[in-house]
């Protein structure tokens, strides 16, 4: 069965006359081990960059594909691996991470590759042993999700507020075909009865989200993650790793791949890649790399396969400090990873526009910082907001926690402690972000993004309710603060059309395949670790001909289990009854009502409170 652009669980896609992949769903496929692939060993593979999808499709490539590690490469320009996921103790600066992810049990492709991860710190136990563990025997939820008045809670009572004019804006979005999404902006589908709600301030803080952005991008995540909607407002939904994602993702991924012989190759800047682009078919010729002042060239063949995560949300982070502000840097340099895609998308059509995500640094950026405390004075004002001791090597905000009535809108969370493994005890690692870096702050009269670290801090302690008198003392010797800008952090949501995001293996590929959040596969949403590892996975399992099922993503959008609890939780729990209706509606409900009483529907209603 030949299939264009789509894939259809238990279906075939064929690629190039002979190269199938397919979705599977169950335990059958799920516990399999695919049988080696035909002439793995007469290839090699080549990826270029080394953040979570190369990392995953690196493991994808030894795992499943059986290749030898001797015979895979990992590009990176940097002089460590990890990418966007990173967590770092810059010398003379402090503590660092430009951003952190959360996690959903419905990962399936994370789970299904992590589950063969082994920990760097308790032999015998995968990745997914550890994280498993970790979050059953401490559960994530948020006991303040957000505050107003320097640190009084806003007391959001866990709803949504929205009307039911909001909610059908909502339904209507979540009901319209992609095709009319092409490059429109929520602005254009939503108003005030979403805008002016509980759940746009849930949300867009969630995700970082601004209102002019992809109301297509809006719509997957609501489908994606209709099982969830309910655990919005106090964060139930989500897990977190015990350290920050360098330590608790990457480093294992990198000790694996470094026991099985793959091979890192830092400080490596791939300028180019070259094809030759015939009328059905597309081959990758050449990879341009510049090293050690030196540019040479990698030529392949059919053999040599290359997998190019395409894009990145940390492009261009500058780095402040205690005593320095970021600035911004909105400049697409030569050598990075967006004028790489330039280059290769100048060379065919079906690889993507990247000019869509990287030319509007003003609407994708937002500034994060790492604040250190370093002793006891900010602890009380803390445990005043989330209600828990920071120190308990426990949950402690469960997500973040909104300041909703900050110029920058300001949201910051603290994540179980210590967040790194050296890190001195008695200490905290605060993260914080801003999603308007241009405007001027409540206490610090300053853009965000010409803020020294100390300025952010003053300006968070100020949101926290510390007295005015004690906030510049407080900052200054009481906090370390890591400042990053960084100008693409959003522009995953950059609105767009079809053929923006180059499919994962394009359309006659050979040996080329695209991966990481940039790149496009159907159903799965952006921004996500688990967008990274699905690509990674398809990538491999397609170029290799890996006959095993990629995990189809999770199915809730189908349920009506979860369709019927997302519906009644957006109505904060009201039944749709209560729906404000006119006359005729309310005699054909209740007619429709009547009909279907005390049959298996009425029974599932019920169940389910909508009734």
């Amino acid at each position: 069965m030949k299939l264009k652009n789509n894939f259809v669980l238990g279906s075939l896609k064929e690629f190039n006359g002979g190269i199938f992949i397919y979705y599977s769903n169950g335990n059958y496929e799920a516990f399999a081990r695919p049988q080696k692939p035909q002439n793995v060993d007469c290839k090699s593979a080549y990826l270029i960059g080394s953040g979570l999808a190369s990392l995953s499709a690196a493991c994808f490539l030894v795992r499943d594909g059986q290749m030898a590690g001797k015979n895979i490469h990992i590009l990176e320009s940097a002089d460590h691996a990890g990418g966007a996921l990173d967590g770092d103790q810059m010398t003379n600066v402090g503590y660092v991470m430009r951003g952190g992810r959360e996690m959903d049990n419905h990962f399936e492709c994370m789970w299904d590759l992590f589950r063969s991860i082994p920990s760097i710190e308790t032999e015998g136990v995968s990745i997914l042993d550890e994280y498993y563990w970790l979050n059953k025997k401490d559960p994530n939820y948020s006991l303040c999700r957000a505050t107003i008045n320097r640190g009084q809670n806003a007391n959001t009572q866990n709803k949504f507020g929205l009307s039911d004019k909001g909610a059908m804006e909502i339904m209507k979005l979540f009901m319209t075909p992609d095709e009319q999404l092409n490059n429109v902006k929520m602005t254009e589908i939503f108003d005030d009865e979403v805008f002016k709600t509980n759940f746009w301030m849930y949300w867009r803080t969630m995700f970082a989200f601004k209102d002019d952005q992809s109301a297509l991008e809006m719509k997957r995540y609501m489908q994606r993650f209709i099982h969830h909607i309910g655990g919005l407002p106090d964060f139930t939904a989500l897990r977190f790793t015990k350290y920050n994602q360098y330590e608790s993702m990457v480093l294992p991924m990198v000790k694996y791949l470094e026991e099985h012989g793959v091979q890192f190759h830092y400080g490596t800047k791939v300028m180019n890649v070259l094809f030759d682009i015939q009328e059905s078919r597309k081959l990758a010729k050449t990879i341009v790399v510049e090293s050690n002042g030196k540019t040479e060239n990698i030529d392949l063949t059919e053999d040599d396969l290359v997998f190019y995560t395409n894009g990145s949300n940390v492009e261009n982070s500058t780095y402040g400090s205690q005593t320095k502000a970021t600035g911004i840097d909105k400049e697409i340099h030569e050598g990075g990873t967006f004028s790489l895609w330039r280059k290769i998308a100048e060379q065919d059509p079906s690889f993507g526009h990247p000019d869509k995500f990287c030319m509007d640094a003003e609407d994708s950026n937002w500034v994060s910082a790492t604040v250190n405390t370093l002793d006891e004075k900010i602890i009380p004002y803390i445990k005043n907001i989330c209600k828990r001791d920071p120190l308990s090597g426990k949950v402690v905000t469960g997500g973040i926690v909104t300041v909703e009535d900050s110029s920058w809108l300001l949201s910051w969370t603290i994540n179980r402690q210590p967040q790194f493994r050296n890190q001195p005890k008695g200490q905290v690692l605060v993260w914080l972000y801003g999603m308007f870096s241009d405007k001027p702050g409540d206490f610090i009269k300053k853009a965000m993004r010409d803020c020294t670290g100390m300025e952010i801090c003053e300006e968070w302690l100020y949101h926290l309710g510390v007295p005015e008198d004690q906030i510049e003392e407080l900052a200054k010797n009481s906090a370390n603060t890591v400042p990053v800008m960084m100008p693409f952090a959003s522009a995953y949501f950059q609105p767009r059309e079809e053929g923006d995001r180059p499919n994962v293996v394009p359309e006659g590929s050979v040996n080329f395949a695209f991966i990481g959040n940039f790149a496009e596969t159907p159903r799965d949403t952006v921004f996500t670790t688990e967008y990274s590892i699905r690509t990674a996975m398809e990538a491999v399992y397609t170029l290799l001909n890996i006959d095993r099922g990629v995990p189809e993503v999770w199915g809730s959008v189908y349920d009506i289990r979860d369709l019927l609890d997302a519906t009644v939780a957006l109505r904060d729990g009201k039944k749709i009854t209560d729906m404000k209706l006119g006359f005729i509606e309310k005699i054909v409900l209740n007619k429709v009502l009547k009909k279907i009483d005390n049959t298996e529907v009425s029974k599932l209603l019920k169940k389910h409170h909508v009734i």
